[in-house]
């Protein structure tokens, strides 16, 4: 159980804000955003700033999807991997990756398996992820990978705006421990 109950999934007030969260939804309220409709004000900067973050940057949808779950992952969000892994395959991951993800935690991971797993970028989006959610600070050799890898100042200055965001995800996520829809 979350630590702040859930709000009704049929919830209908405040109207103009659970329209748009349904809206960006699909047409359904989502545990998180049954947690977060306790602040309305909150809701509403986060349904719109989350919006822009999951379909309104030039980033890859991949490599968005890839630092998502490796945040995941690395804070223990369950929920976070549960949404964003399946959206990390459809975006052009695969099985194995995600096998690979999911072993980041343990002790005797093989990051060799990760040169064979994912390209160039993926690696260095990988590690700038684990640098940015372990320590906030970025080694400038990561920093220079991924710099090297993406070409871009935009794609850089955006794969770190969404590591940043949804490391705030999964530590609301946590801190509250909310649970994904099907348990």
């Amino acid at each position: 159980m979350p630590r702040i109950p859930y709000k009704s999934i049929d919830l209908a007030e405040p109207k103009e804000l659970v329209d748009a969260i349904r809206q960006r939804r699909g047409g359904s309220l989502l545990n998180l955003d049954r947690v977060l409709l306790h602040s309305p004000a909150f809701a509403k900067g986060w349904n719109a700033f989350l919006g822009e973050v999951r379909t309104g940057l030039d980033l890859s949808p991949k490599l968005r999807e890839l630092a998502m779950c490796v945040v995941a992952v690395l804070n223990g969000a369950a929920y976070e991997f549960h949404h964003h892994a399946p959206e990390f395959i459809k975006a052009g991951g695969n099985a194995l990756q995600v096998e690979a993800i999911q072993g980041l935690n343990r002790a005797d991971v093989d990051t060799s398996l990760f040169a064979s797993l994912f390209d160039e970028a993926e690696q260095a989006a990988i590690q700038l992820t684990m640098e940015m959610t372990r320590q906030v600070a970025v080694s400038d050799h990561a920093f220079a990978k991924i710099h090297a890898a993406l070409h871009n100042d935009q794609h850089v200055m955006e794969l770190i705006g969404v590591i940043a965001a949804y490391n705030m995800v999964s530590r609301i996520l946590v801190a509250l421990q909310v649970e994904p829809e099907s348990v």
